[in-house]
């Protein structure tokens, strides 16, 4: 599943973007534990989210989709599985499943594709299993075996890394006693989990650190209520036609019902910095979190250094910025990298391997930074990169491809589906051209 990208004219019209993941795999995780029916609207049915859904049906949740909406029927307990849970490539999904199982009295194996058991897991399974759980595995990584339960105390975790899956696996732990479970942040990460919790009738509370970050607590011992869930679109896959529409001469787009969260939105604080014309309209809130229409024309990007505390704001976002920094004129620095490195790739090399591969002048800054000198002028393309099971790294080089000199060509876009299935015909639509194509 080869595709070449290659110069366009300029995108233009309207480009509806799949709905946000991080909100969709929680919706149907907490639909299926909630008394009563959650509908939910605008869920991304990509193979990750899809995988989710599969899972909790193994564990004897009813999910029907009917048009455009999703029914979850909540169980008051889950069903021990016949089989394995396989998550796909989808670290959001198990991570998180870990979390809501680890109190449960099951025994359940997760596995994945080749790229999820490559990731590592024990930043995950040390805290569960301080709370009860059991775990086995090989070097840390898929597949793992969950033998639930739950020592029913009081416990408080501070997070090593500024983590949403890390945070949300442990608050998810939590939800089966009474006893308080606490989770300390240095640094405040994607907060969808506390959001939607309390959508769903939790007791959590949010405060703020004396020193920084948050310290969350969730008092569990009753179940969540069923309550419906409108999915925003995904600024993660939102932030692939902003970059291209940037880069690209003559463009001008609009991409309705964008998730603002305020911890998702670093990717537009930097490329506003950078020049860029990104504008909001219709700014609204919808199931709790700020969603506006964002319109995005061409512009002259300029280089910028990103500070590593934007980091957990945007993480997902930096392989498709550095593309953006490949056309800005000037140096343009990332920092605070290294959790790129345990992606679903090694993002950080898959960068810095791509960029090279197209004629860009950059390097690695210490053990976690990248510096881009993109020299005001498209680069020369031409590139063949390996997306090694990849989305973001796929996508974003078909981005690159868009405006470069040359046709940029990625050997694999299949794992494009695990988030952003519609992503090369709705760039087509819009003035795009991305195709097949063989050696």
């Amino acid at each position: 599943m080869r595709a070449l990208s290659e110069k366009t004219t300029g995108l233009t019209g309207i480009v509806p973007v799949a709905g946000d993941k991080s909100v969709s795999h929680r919706a149907l995780m907490f639909g299926a534990i909630a008394a009563g029916v959650t509908e939910i609207k605008g869920l991304l049915e990509s193979e990750d989210v899809l995988n989710t859904a599969a899972a909790l049906r193994k564990l004897g949740v009813k999910i029907e989709k009917s048009g455009d909406r999703l029914t979850v029927r909540g169980v008051e307990n889950f069903t021990q599985p016949d089989t394995v849970l396989d998550m796909g490539n989808s670290g959001t999904g198990v991570r998180l499943m870990m979390g809501l199982l680890a109190p449960r009295p099951l025994r359940v194996t997760f596995t994945g594709d080749a790229s999820l058991r490559s990731r590592p897991m024990k930043r995950i399974t040390d805290p569960l299993t301080l709370t009860g759980a059991a775990f086995e595995m090989t070097d840390g990584k898929l597949p793992v075996t969950l033998r639930g339960g739950s020592n029913g105390e009081a416990f408080t975790y501070t997070l090593p890394v500024a983590s949403a899956q890390l945070k949300s696996a442990v608050l998810l732990s939590g939800l089966e006693k009474t006893a308080p479970t606490t989770v300390i942040e240095p640094v405040p990460c994607r907060d969808h989990t506390e959001r939607m919790l309390k959508a769903f009738g939790a007791d959590i509370s949010v405060k703020k650190n004396p020193d920084s970050g948050n310290i969350i607590t969730l008092r569990g011992g009753k179940r969540l209520r069923a309550c419906p869930v409108t999915v925003p679109a995904d600024i993660s896959s939102a932030a692939f036609p902003i970059v291209a529409a940037l880069i690209t001469e003559k463009s001008d787009i609009l991409i309705p019902n964008v998730g603002l969260n305020p911890l998702r939105t670093g990717i537009l604080t930097v490329l506003k910095e950078m020049g860029a014309d990104i504008s909001y309209e219709n700014a609204r809130e919808v199931a709790g979190e700020p969603v506006a229409n964002l319109r995005v024309k061409s512009s002259r990007l300029r280089g910028v250094n990103v500070p590593a505390g934007l980091a957990p704001s945007m993480i997902d976002e930096y392989p498709v910025l550095a593309v953006a920094a490949a056309f800005a004129g000037g140096e343009t620095v990332l920092n605070g990298l290294a959790e790129l490195k345990v992606k679903e790739s090694d993002r950080f090399n898959a960068i810095l391997t791509g960029l090279r591969a197209n004629g860009v002048d950059c390097a690695p800054t210490g053990t976690d930074g990248i510096r881009i000198h993109g020299g005001g002028k498209k680069p020369c393309g031409g590139g063949l990169i390996e997306a090694k099971l990849d989305h973001r790294i796929a996508m974003s080089f078909l981005v690159m491809g868009m405006a470069a000199e040359n046709p940029v060509a990625v050997d694999d876009v299949s794992s494009i589906a695990t988030s952003f299935p519609d992503f090369i015909s709705l760039m087509n639509k819009a003035g795009a051209n991305i195709h097949d194509y063989r050696d």
